[in-house]
């Protein structure tokens, strides 16, 4: 059994790594909230993201925090764009297009990766990649405490736009009935580009978190992405409050299922508890009955 303070430093770091897994789940989670379809490009974007923070820091010198003004607004627009010139225009309205179109991109955006950056990981180091922090017992690295807190900001702030802005109103009035928005003169495909859009711009977010302590390649996304499905069927498709306490469980159980298991076998918890919600509770902790 091991002692209480290799315990808390283990579900602490759970916690840093949740924030991340539920912001890249949030934007996973309106998108399917909103347009009732689960994007597959989802990893490949967050690839994509995660080399336009390496490339900042490489050829710039930008630090990745300092990324965040450029790479949310840049992953915005190119979520915007995407949605409204290429899967808006493929799906003719038909959502079974919509999953072959973001598969479609998947592939061709690792392929070009592929192409550009070969299939070499790449890391990047700053001044503050291996300065801890003590917490009580614990010492967690500086910029996974950076990553939490980023994390819950952009959450927040996400939230708000959800809840408190006419943008956020169309959203819901979208999510609920597309038929009703259209009858009270909101334009909808806007409506769903900037859903797009904004489930794009988290991952921007959640790059310039993770890369201070990550790495990237071609590949980096299918594993986040793998995750983040896990992490919405969780908290309940299309629940914001669900993504993030799902995010928050899934850390804290691949923290300690490493702890115990090893790291190479700590994921195996994610995956006992995504049957176990599909075997009893479908909808989710969060969601709502059909």
């Amino acid at each position: 059994m091991f002692e209480p303070s290799i315990l808390f430093a283990s579900v602490l770091n759970g916690l840093t790594t949740g924030a991340v897994y539920a912001l890249i789940a949030l934007g996973l989670t309106l998108i399917y909230g909103v347009l009732h379809i689960i994007n597959f490009a989802h990893g490949a974007a967050l690839m994509m993201a995660l080399y336009g923070v390496y490339f900042l820091y490489r050829k710039l010198g930008l630090d990745p925090y300092l990324a965040l003004p450029v790479m949310v607004p840049v992953m915005f627009a190119a979520g915007y764009a995407l949605y409204r010139w290429v899967i808006g225009k493929a799906s003719h309205g038909k959502d079974e297009n919509i999953l072959l179109v973001t598969l479609g991109v998947s592939i061709v955006l690792e392929n070009l990766a592929l192409l550009f950056w070969t299939s070499d990981t790449r890391t990047i180091e700053t001044k503050y990649t291996f300065t801890t922090v003590a917490i009580g017992p614990a010492l967690i690295a500086l910029p996974k405490l950076a990553a939490f807190a980023g994390a819950l900001i952009a959450t927040a702030i996400l939230l708000a736009i959800v809840a408190r802005t006419d943008l956020g109103r169309a959203i819901r009035a979208c999510a609920k009935e597309r038929q009703g928005a259209q009858l009270v003169g909101i334009d909808v495909e806007h409506v769903y580009a900037m859903s797009f859009g904004i489930g794009l711009a988290c991952l921007g977010a959640a790059a310039c978190f993770l890369l201070p302590a990550y790495y990237v390649n071609p590949q980096v996304g299918n594993g986040f992405v793998l995750i983040a499905f896990t992490i919405v069927v969780l908290g309940g498709m299309g629940s914001f409050a669900g993504a993030l306490v799902g995010g928050f469980l899934i850390g804290v159980v691949e923290s300690l299922g490493g702890l115990w298991l090893g790291e190479s076998l700590g994921q195996i918890g994610i995956f006992l508890i995504f049957i176990v919600v599909l075997l009893f509770r479908p909808r989710g902790l969060f969601g709502a009955r059909a």
